[in-house]
C-alpha cells in the first residue's frame, strides 16, 4: 500500500513539475494535454492517466484512514476489556490460590471466562507472572490450574510455530511453570541462526535445571554457534539468581569451540575451581590468541604460579597484547623465581608498554625493589626512567 502512495505520488509530481516548466517556457516538452500513450493497443492522454492516478490515490488514503481509525478503535476496546479482565483474573486466581477448600467454585469461574484465544492467552500470562515468584505448594497450584484448563496446549503449539516470537512465548512460559516435559524440543534451537531464539532457549534450559538437578549448562557439550558475552553474562546471572548446581566447567576446556572455551575459563575463575590447573595451562597453547590471553589472565587471578613458571617461555612467540597479560599475571601472583626471567625482558624488550609491566612486575616481587635498584646502579640502560617511575610511590 505504501509503495503504491508512493509511486502515484512521485508520477503526481513529475507531471506537474513537467507542466510548470512547460509553461514557464523552460523546457520544450511536446504538448502534455494532448499527448498520448499507447496501452494495451488503446490511446490514452497522460492528463487521464494522472486524473485516475490522483483518484486511485485518494481513494486508498481514505481506505487507509477508515481502516486505521477502525484498527484503533479496536485496540483501545481490547485495552479496556484486557484491564477489566486483568483484575477479575488476578482476583480469581487469588481465590483458587487461597480457598482450596472451595477451588472447585473458582476454578468452574475462571473457565467460564475463557471464551477466546485472547482471553486464554491473557490468562496464561496471568498465571505465568505469578507463578515467577511463587514456590511449593502455590507454585505446583498454578502449575495444576494450567494444565487443568488445558492451557498447556496453546503454548504447545507455540512452541511448535513457524513464527521465532511465538516460540520464544512458548519458552518463558514453560520456564516459568517449570515444565521440563519439552526440554528436548527447546534443546533442537540452541543452535539457532535467530539471535534471540537462540538466547532464549540456553536461558530456558538453564532455568528449568533447577526442576531437574540436572547440570544446566549440558547443552555446552553441543553448542556450536559462537556465544557470545552478553549471552554468557545473562546466563550466569540466572545461575546466581536461581541458586543453580555449580557444575565442573573444566569439562568443557577442550571444546572445539573457542567462546564456550573462554566462558568456562571465567566461570572457573568465578567459583575458583582451581584444580583444573592442568587444562587451564594446556589452553595457554590454545590456537587462538583470545583463548590463550585470557588464561593467562586466569592463571594470574587464581595465583597459579607453578603453572606461570611452566609456560613462562611462550611469551616469546606471543603477540603484544597477550605478553601484556602474561606480565599482568606475573604482577598479579607474585613469584620470585621469575626475577630472573623478568631481567631478561626488560634487558631486550623494546616496547615501552611491556617495559613498564615488566618492571611492575619485578617491583611487586618478594626481594623486587632491591633486584631493580641493583639494576639501575649497574652499566646504563634505557629502562632507568622506567624503573625510577615505578619505584617512585608519590605515583604507584
Amino acid at each position: 500500500m505504501k509503495k503504491i502512495l508512493i509511486i502515484a505520488g512521485v508520477f503526481f509530481a513529475f507531471l506537474i513539475t513537467s507542466f510548470a516548466l512547460q509553461s514557464a517556457g523552460v523546457v520544450a516538452y511536446p504538448n502534455l494535454w494532448t499527448l498520448h500513450v499507447n496501452f494495451a493497443g488503446h490511446p490514452i492522454r497522460v492528463v487521464d492517466a494522472l486524473v485516475v492516478s490522483i483518484i486511485a490515490s485518494i481513494s486508498i488514503m481514505i481506505v487507509l484512514l477508515v481502516f486505521m481509525l477502525f484498527n484503533r478503535t479496536k485496540l483501545e476496546r481490547r485495552e479496556k476489556l484486557k484491564q477489566k479482565l486483568l483484575v477479575i483474573f488476578q482476583g480469581s486466581i487469588l481465590s483458587y490460590l487461597q480457598s482450596w477448600s472451595d477451588h472447585e467454585h473458582y476454578y468452574n469461574e475462571i473457565k467460564s471466562l475463557l471464551i477466546s484465544k485472547f482471553r486464554k492467552q491473557l490468562l496464561i500470562d496471568q498465571i505465568c507472572d505469578i507463578s515467577l515468584n511463587a514456590k511449593g505448594d502455590t507454585s505446583a497450584n498454578l502449575k495444576k490450574l494450567f494444565f487443568d484448563l488445558e492451557l498447556h496446549k496453546i503454548t504447545y503449539r507455540k512452541l511448535h510455530s513457524g513464527h521465532w516470537h511465538k516460540k520464544i512465548q512458548a519458552f518463558k512460559e514453560l520456564y516459568a511453570l517449570n515444565i521440563t516435559d519439552k526440554n528436548k524440543v527447546i534443546y533442537k534451537y540452541i543452535n539457532s541462526k535467530n539471535d534471540i531464539l537462540r538466547m532464549e532457549a540456553q536461558i530456558a534450559l538453564v532455568d528449568l535445571a533447577k526442576e531437574t538437578d540436572a547440570n544446566p549448562f549440558e547443552f555446552l557439550s553441543n553448542l556450536h554457534h559462537p556465544f557470545s558475552l552478553w549471552e554468557q553474562i545473562t546466563l550466569h546471572q540466572i545461575m546466581v539468581q536461581r541458586e543453580l548446581n555449580v557444575p565442573d566447567f573444566g569439562q568443557w576446556l577442550f571444546h572445539k569451540n573457542h567462546t564456550v572455551q573462554m566462558f568456562c575459563l571465567r566461570m572457573i575463575r568465578e567459583y575458583k575451581q582451581i584444580d583444573n590447573q592442568a587444562r587451564i595451562k594446556f589452553l595457554t597453547f590454545n590456537e587462538h590468541p583470545a583463548v590463550r590471553k585470557l588464561a593467562y589472565e586466569v592463571i594470574g587471578d587464581l595465583g597459579l604460579k607453578n603453572v606461570m613458571a611452566e609456560v613462562k617461555y611462550n611469551y616469546k612467540d606471543e603477540p603484544q597484547d597477550v605478553k601484556l597479560e602474561m606480565l599482568k599475571s606475573m604482577t598479579k601472583s607474585p613469584d620470585s623465581s621469575l626475577l630472573n626471567f623478568l631481567h631478561n625482558i626488560v634487558d631486550t624488550e623494546q616496547d615501552a608498554d611491556l617495559l613498564i609491566e615488566a618492571v611492575k612486575a619485578i617491583h611487586s616481587m618478594e626481594g623486587g625493589d632491591e633486584f631493580l635498584k641493583d639494576m639501575m646502579s649497574k652499566e646504563y640502560k634505557n629502562y632507568n626512567i622506567i624503573i625510577k617511575h615505578v619505584l617512585d610511590h608519590r605515583i604507584n
